[in-house]
């Protein structure tokens, strides 16, 4: 249990000149940005995820099947205008120099297409048209591509940011009772716990004070992040090479 309970406590206060530095709080930020787009996605837009792809490939097989309430024009804007934010993700990597820059930049544009989504939201209303509705799912789902092919550079273990297939499978298949050594139980359990506040909160917030809200809050986590890697990868160090 020492084991586990530091592991948590290194993902979240990370020790001075460790090999991803403030990268893993950063990341696990994001990941409850993820829950709080995606529960966004589906209880208001309809029956599509701007975040988890897998979902929307799922969900156009039902819709195709005939499945009342799945569209598949919603959930193919989502898959598009997902791989075109990761596609911005790859062009972006390939010319900052350092991590540091590469999730500052991309989490200053995130938060830029997040005040454009909370703009769009409280213009619409609380009965949104169709065209908000697509307007809304492209916009999310580039800025969730983005992040994601951002998160996939970084390539910080278990912090994926929008997946937790392969985390989950890692949680019980290295687990000590399966034979393996524990290692990073703490940090995935995290990254869990990271998406299902985040996806909790929105629901709440949805349901009982308006469906801008979780939106907000996703703005003020994309915009500190932004800000604190820009301040510190002001100066070279263990954590920022790519």
């Amino acid at each position: 249990m020492p084991g586990f309970f530091n592991d948590v406590r290194d993902t979240l206060v990370p020790i001075r000149g460790s090999r991803d530095g403030p990268l893993p709080p950063m990341l696990v930020g994001m990941t409850m940005v993820t829950g709080l787009v995606d529960a966004f996605s589906y209880l208001t837009l309809g029956h599509v995820f701007v975040a988890n792809m897998t979902g929307n490939v799922l969900f156009i097989a039902f819709a195709l099947a005939g499945v009342h309430g799945f569209s598949v024009v919603s959930s193919l804007l989502g898959l598009g205008t997902f791989f075109l934010g990761s596609f911005i993700s790859g062009r972006l990597c390939s010319r900052l120099k350092d991590r540091g820059r590469m999730v500052s930049t991309s989490a200053g544009i995130h938060a830029l297409l997040l005040c454009l989504t909370i703009s769009l939201t409280i213009l619409s209303g609380s009965a949104l048209s169709q065209a908000a509705t697509y307007a809304l799912i492209i916009t999310l789902a580039t800025s969730m591509g983005l992040m994601n092919g951002v998160a996939r550079k970084l390539a910080v273990p278990d912090l994926t940011t929008t997946v937790l297939t392969q985390t989950i499978a890692g949680l019980g298949a290295d687990s000590r009772f399966s034979g393996g050594t524990g290692a990073r139980a703490g940090r995935r359990l995290t990254s869990i716990a990271a998406m299902f506040l985040g996806a909790l909160i929105s629901a709440l917030l949805i349901l009982h004070v308006s469906m801008v809200y979780p939106l907000v809050v996703a703005l003020a986590i994309m915009g500190t992040v932004a800000i604190a890697a820009r301040l510190l990868s002001r100066t070279p160090s263990a954590w920022t090479p790519p």
